[in-house]
């Protein structure tokens, strides 16, 4: 197994525009017109007995094929091999975004924004449950507030009404502790 030579992921954009003997920020015209030149002079069927001109052929063809495509090169130009290899991992449209979070400045606020929130627990807890087991929940308009507690008595008044229409229930009994005195109140419940 022959052993390929690993390149560093570079962020200066040059290499390439050094491949095809050119500038960086050549034009159109100039990347192709030098892509020609190098592709006939380090052609294979031109070179059969050289195998480094195969690996140039290669290289040249790379770097033509980076540079004519807009996208790619706008991508090369700003942020290097390592941009392209970026481009490639999480997709072309997603690049600036990851080097604007990966950038020192946006760590920076993420640590800060951590601290300040107790790890984001507070975040969590204002988001997920409303903060302190509902106690801050956003109140319901006015007028149309839901009582979520009935007295014993309008519970009573509600059973024996349901029992009057004929619904199913069974009897269980519920206690409440009301000032220290134990209070036993017959409910029923729904059968299902």
């Amino acid at each position: 197994m022959a052993e390929q030579r690993q390149r560093a992921l570079s962020t200066s954009g040059e290499a390439l525009y050094e491949i095809l003997t050119l500038e960086k920020g050549a034009t159109h015209e100039e990347i192709k017109k030098s892509y020609r030149k190098l592709a006939l002079k380090y052609h294979p069927d031109k070179n059969p007995d050289n195998p480094e001109a195969a690996e140039k052929f290669k290289e040249i063809n790379n770097a033509h094929s980076i540079l004519t495509d807009l996208s790619k090169r706008n991508i090369y130009d700003k942020y290097g091999s390592l941009g392209l290899y970026v481009a490639e991992q999480f997709g072309e449209e997603n690049v600036n975004t990851y080097f604007m979070l990966s950038s020192w400045w946006a760590k920076a606020l993420f640590a800060v924004c951590g601290l300040l929130t107790g790890c984001y627990l507070c975040c969590c807890l204002c988001c997920c449950f409303n903060c302190c087991c509902g106690k801050c929940k956003p109140k319901p308009p006015e007028g149309e507030e839901h009582e979520f507690f009935m007295s014993p008595e309008d519970l009573e008044e509600q059973i024996k009404t349901d029992m009057e229409r004929g619904t199913d229930y069974k009897d269980f009994l519920y206690s409440q502790n009301t000032q220290n005195h134990l209070k036993s109140y017959q409910l029923g419940v729904l059968l299902v």
